[in-house]
C-alpha cells in the first residue's frame, strides 16, 4: 500500500506486486463463493442461497415458490456480482490537493461606514452652572467661563448707532441684558459697521461677508433654541434672517476636531475665542497673545474646559478682546480688560433661559 509517496515499510521506491494481489484477491472470492453462496438443493444439486442480505435492497430477486429451480438469469446475476466484488481496484493515488476557497469579502458599497463618536451620544447629566475656567495649552494661557446650553443661552447685544454709542465695556453689555459673563464679539468697519452679518433683537445688520477669512465661521441660534457653530460654506444664507441671534466672525480655528488648514502664523495677538464641544458645552473667554495657527493646534489637542472641543470659532482680538465676569459664576468676579483697549460694535453676553 502506497503510504504519502512512498510504501508502508517505509521503502519510497517499492511498487506494490499487482499480480500477486489479484491471485491472493481472486482465492478469497472462490472460497467466499463456495462457502456462503453455493448450497445444496433439494435434488441433490447446487443452487444459489436466498440470503441477499449482502445485496442492496434494490438488487434483491423478487421472491419464488420454494422448490423451484432458480433462473438462469439469476446465475448470471449472481455471477456478475461476484466478479464485479472481487475485482482488484487499481490504487486512485493520492487525492489531488484543492486550494482552499478565498475568505468572502464584502462589496465595497455594503461596507458599514465607520460610527463617530458624538458628544451628544454621552450620558446625559443635569446641567451644571457656568464655572470659570483656566488653563494653559501648548504655552497658551486660557480664561474664561463653561456653561450648559440646556440652562443658558448667548445673545448679541449690539449698537446700531456704532462701537461704544451705548455701551462702554462689556459690564455695560452685560448688564443691559441681565448677563452673567460677556465678551467682545464681532468684527467692524472703520465706520463702524458690521464686518459680516449679524441678527440682534431680530433685526439683522450689516453684510454678509463671503470671502473673507473674518467671516468663515457663523454662530447661530435657531427659532427653537438650538446654539451651534457652522462654517460658512455648510450654512444656509437665507436662513439668516429666521435665526433668534446669528454672529459672523473667523477664521475658524477648529471644525470637526480638526485644526483648520491655512491659518497664520506670523502675528501673534491677544484672542477671544468661542468654543463648543458639539453637543451641550461651551466655553467663552480670551487668551494670551498667540498666532492663530498654534490657538488652533492647541484647540484641536485638547480644550480649556476639559472636554474635547468639536468647533472652534475666534472673534475680534487684539485692543478689541475683553473679558467680563460677573459674581454669579462660580470663580467669579473677573475683568479682563487693558486700559488702551477700544470701544466695539457688539458684544456675546451669557443669560439664563
Amino acid at each position: 500500500m502506497t503510504v504519502a509517496g512512498g510504501t508502508e515499510d517505509g521503502n519510497p521506491g517499492a511498487t506494490p506486486d499487482r499480480g500477486a494481489d489479484f491471485a491472493r484477491t481472486g482465492r478469497a472470492c472462490q472460497s467466499a463463493e463456495s462457502r456462503n453462496f453455493l448450497k445444496p438443493g433439494p435434488i441433490g444439486k447446487p443452487r444459489i442461497s436466498m440470503d441477499f442480505g449482502a445485496f442492496p435492497p434494490k438488487s434483491r430477486p423478487a421472491s419464488r415458490r420454494p422448490g423451484r429451480p432458480f433462473p438462469l438469469r439469476g446465475w448470471l446475476a449472481a455471477s456478475l456480482a461476484i466478479v464485479a466484488g472481487c475485482t482488484p481496484v487499481a490504487d486512485p493515488g493520492p487525492s489531488p490537493i484543492r486550494a482552499n476557497p478565498p475568505p468572502h469579502r464584502a462589496h465595497p458599497a455594503a461596507a458599514q461606514p465607520p460610527q463617530v463618536d458624538l458628544p451628544l451620544d454621552r450620558p446625559r447629566s443635569a446641567p451644571f452652572a457656568p464655572t470659570l475656567r483656566t488653563a494653559r495649552l501648548a504655552d497658551i494661557a486660557f480664561t474664561g467661563v463653561a456653561f450648559d446650553a440646556r440652562s443658558h443661552r448667548l445673545v448679541v447685544v449690539d449698537q446700531p448707532d456704532g462701537p461704544g454709542s451705548r455701551f462702554g465695556n462689556a459690564a455695560a453689555a452685560a448688564a443691559h441684558a441681565g448677563g452673567l459673563c460677556a465678551v467682545n464679539a464681532g468684527f467692524f468697519t472703520p465706520e463702524g459697521d458690521p464686518l459680516g452679518a449679524v441678527v440682534a433683537d431680530h433685526r439683522m445688520s450689516g453684510t454678509w461677508n463671503a470671502a473673507s477669512s473674518l467671516g468663515a465661521g457663523i454662530w447661530c441660534e435657531n427659532r427653537s433654541g438650538r446654539m451651534m457653530l457652522v462654517r460658512r460654506h455648510l450654512f444656509d444664507r437665507g436662513s439668516a434672517r429666521g435665526m433668534r441671534g446669528l454672529l459672523q466672525a473667523g477664521p475658524m480655528l477648529v471644525a470637526d476636531r480638526r485644526v483648520v488648514a491655512g491659518l497664520d502664523e506670523m502675528k501673534p495677538a491677544v484672542r477671544t475665542v468661542l468654543v463648543w464641544d458639539g453637543g451641550d458645552r461651551w466655553w467663552m473667554g480670551r487668551t494670551s497673545p498667540c498666532t492663530l495657527a498654534a490657538l488652533g493646534r492647541a484647540l484641536a489637542q485638547d480644550g480649556p474646559a476639559g472636554w474635547p472641543v468639536r468647533h472652534a470659532l475666534n472673534l475680534d482680538g487684539g485692543r478689541s478682546s475683553e473679558l467680563w465676569i460677573g459674581p454669579s459664576v462660580a470663580g467669579g468676579p473677573l475683568t479682563q480688560r487693558p486700559e488702551w483697549n477700544r470701544v466695539v460694535r457688539n458684544h456675546l453676553v451669557l443669560v439664563p433661559r
